[in-house]
């Protein structure tokens, strides 16, 4: 088959398997791998020590699968309806349901059985392989790289995982899209934290999901009130970029808000138990920060939101067996306590 069938029907394959677009690049090496190596260099990965290793292999995925020619790259729009019940707290939206990996990963052994039978070889991932994807994502086409370093699409702005498999087969690339990102810095400036130190350029360990997501540690104390009620990621710089006004909601029930998870307070997070965290959050993304991250973030959220009557189970873990849990639990007792001095309540 020519380059250019073997395009048409990957394409063909991804769309059927419900992949909301797909591309094609050549594998070379990743256009910004300087910047990148400079950034680990830097120090801005912080505690995900994943992105200091095997720096060459994930600079070039010729490194990575012998032989390799192309690079698919493919979007899934993951955007829930607003369709969730109120809750004093914020989770990503990618975290509302079931974690992606699993659905993602699922089609992407589709994918790689139908691309065996065009007589390649691949290797497959949902970020968590050596590759700069959001690299080549844009040399495919599949959007553009945003001033806040998220990949911003025409028809599903911000709001859409990325996945790519690498392939021995010679595929026809696509061409690549222009940057439509303009003058707008609206993204740089709803960054509660200044984590986007300027236009594509991200200090890691400012970002509130680094924080409450990758962190292992306690949160530093400079960015604890910026945090506000949010426990699990931050969408802030997703949901100022005005490319968001044509995107769609996703058509995969298992993304959007599922009751179970914003069917609690923050007040009742904090009597769960091992057993009942891993209980609720059994299939969703939120289980990898396990049970003590998790207690962590919400003692900060309640510093930052809570009121007089949340204080008694704040002080029950002020003497709980993680350090960790409380110190921060300790930290939002002060917090409240200041609140109310200040209101004079």
């Amino acid at each position: 088959m020519s380059p250019e069938i073997v395009s048409a029907n990957v394409k063909f394959v991804a769309q059927q398997l419900g992949f909301d677009d797909c591309r094609i690049s050549a594998a070379t090496r990743a256009p910004h791998a300087d910047r990148y190596l400079e950034w680990v260099e830097a120090g801005h990965a912080g505690d995900m020590t994943w992105l200091e290793r095997n720096t060459e292999r994930r600079c070039d995925p010729r490194e990575v699968l012998d032989g390799c020619q192309s690079v698919i790259s493919l979007a899934l729009n993951y955007l829930p309806s607003e369709k969730q019940s109120p809750t004093n707290y914020r989770i990503a939206r990618y975290s509302w349901n079931d974690d992606y990996h699993d659905l993602i990963e699922d089609r992407l052994k589709d994918l790689d059985h139908a691309l065996q039978d065009m007589g390649g070889t691949q290797r497959y991932y949902v970020d968590t392989g050596p590759v700069l994807e959001r690299d080549f994502a844009s040399a495919s086409g599949l959007g553009w790289n945003g001033k806040s370093t998220v990949q911003i699409h025409r028809k599903l702005g911000t709001w859409f995982f990325l996945a790519e498999l690498l392939t021995t087969l010679e595929i026809a690339p696509d061409s690549p899209s222009p940057d439509h990102c303009g003058k707008c810095t609206a993204c740089i400036s709803a960054c509660p934290t200044q984590a986007i130190t300027g236009p594509r350029e991200m200090n890691a360990t400012r970002c509130i999901s680094y924080l409450t997501i990758e962190h292992k540690g306690a949160i530093p104390l400079e960015f604890r009130r910026a945090i506000g009620d949010r426990i699990y990621g931050c969408d802030d710089c997703l949901d100022a970029c005005p490319w968001n006004r044509f995107a769609q909601v996703s058509r995969e029930a298992s993304f959007h808000a599922r009751e179970e998870i914003f069917s609690h307070t923050l007040s009742d997070f904090l009597e769960m138990s091992v057993d009942d965290f891993r209980s609720v959050f059994a299939k969703s993304p939120i289980k990898r920060i396990k049970h003590d991250r998790f207690l962590r973030n919400v003692c900060v959220a309640l510093g930052n939101t809570g009121s007089q009557k949340d204080l008694p189970k704040l002080q029950q873990l002020t003497t709980h067996q993680s350090p960790l849990i409380a110190e921060h639990a300790q930290w939002a007792i002060a917090e409240i306590k200041t609140r109310i001095t200040e209101l004079g309540l």
